[in-house]
């Protein structure tokens, strides 16, 4: 058998020399291993020192970049999904370039070529490992560019309808008009009808009343436009219709719309204030709101009896 200390340069330790003889070769061969490792990596310490200034460096430089980019934003009438989104694309083009830069620094042999070939095969990995979050993210970039609604709109898609507080590139926040914040994938907005609530800002309200067959409707019909006039949360400059519109099974129905503000909030007290006013002119006016009737009709006449004395 070789002798390993004639083969080995390094020296066996106490720990290697208390191995059997048949395994003191395969300790050296580690530990050979393990030390041509570390020198290794000791000498190519500079590329990973120079790779981490070159970060550094491309942190600073985004910062810089955005705060001029933002400055420079705030002199245009740009909509503001737009402004994110430019920015955004500021970073990321200045983060993709540092971290090339970063990765030649640390690979020499590394070139710009190289590095956008190996991206390519690793892109087509990555896009058919993570396909979901890939097409979130062009959804997103598409909200951002060319949707109609912003940051604090409100919006209603597939039964969801809320306050729209941040879109991300993945991902829309919306918070409810019941206080819970629901992440919407922005797929899920991108392949859905949106209703944007506060698009302009004022939206139609009809609320139906009944009034009683005997009564008069086009009195009726005076009464409720002039409760409908007084009402503070109504827009004036905006048409108020009212119309006949049914033969109820026990009411006369005519429908009343009129024009408010568009936030939820608004439409829920415009709609209270209106209703308690119809309500209260027609009482006055004494006019009745009939509840449901219900006549019973029999075949024969029914045969009474006088009640049974107790």
């Amino acid at each position: 058998m070789k002798n390993a200390d004639t083969t080995n340069p390094m020296q066996k330790d106490a720990t290697v020399e208390a191995l059997p003889e048949d395994l003191q070769d395969v300790a050296v061969s580690i530990i050979d291993s393990f030390v041509s490792i570390w020198d290794s990596f000791i000498a190519h310490t500079p590329y990973i020192a120079g790779a981490f200034i070159v970060l550094i460096a491309t942190w600073g430089i985004s910062k810089i970049a955005l705060s001029l980019t933002r400055r420079a934003l705030r002199r245009t009438s740009m909509r503001q999904s737009l402004k994110d989104l430019l920015l955004r694309f500021v970073s990321l083009g200045i983060w993709s370039l540092g971290f090339l830069f970063s990765a030649m620094v640390l690979f020499p042999g590394l070139t710009p070529s190289k590095a956008l070939g190996a991206l390519g095969l690793v892109s087509i990995a990555v896009g058919l490992a993570f396909k979901d979050i890939f097409e979130n993210f062009f959804a997103g970039i598409l909200l951002l560019w060319r949707f109609p609604f912003e940051n604090g709109d409100y919006i209603e898609c597939e039964g969801i309808e809320g306050r729209v507080e941040e879109i991300l590139i993945r991902m829309t926040k919306i918070r409810k008009t019941t206080g819970e914040l629901v992440v919407v994938p922005n797929s899920f907005l991108f392949k859905n009808p949106v209703d944007v609530l506060t698009d302009r800002g004022s939206r139609r309200i009809t609320v139906p009343v009944g009034i009683a067959y005997g009564e008069d409707v086009t009195e009726a019909v005076e009464v409720i436009a002039q409760a409908v006039a007084d009402c503070e949360s109504v827009i004036h400059d905006m048409p108020v219709q009212i119309w006949p519109t049914a033969f109820g099974s026990s009411s006369i129905d005519i429908d009343v719309t009129w024009w408010a503000k568009s936030e939820p909030v608004d439409i829920r007290r415009s709609r209270g204030e209106v209703v308690t006013a119809v309500k209260k002119a027609l009482d006055n006016a004494g006019i009745e709101i009939p509840f449901p009737y219900r006549t019973l009709t029999f075949k024969e006449p029914l045969e009474t009896r006088p009640a049974a004395e107790s």
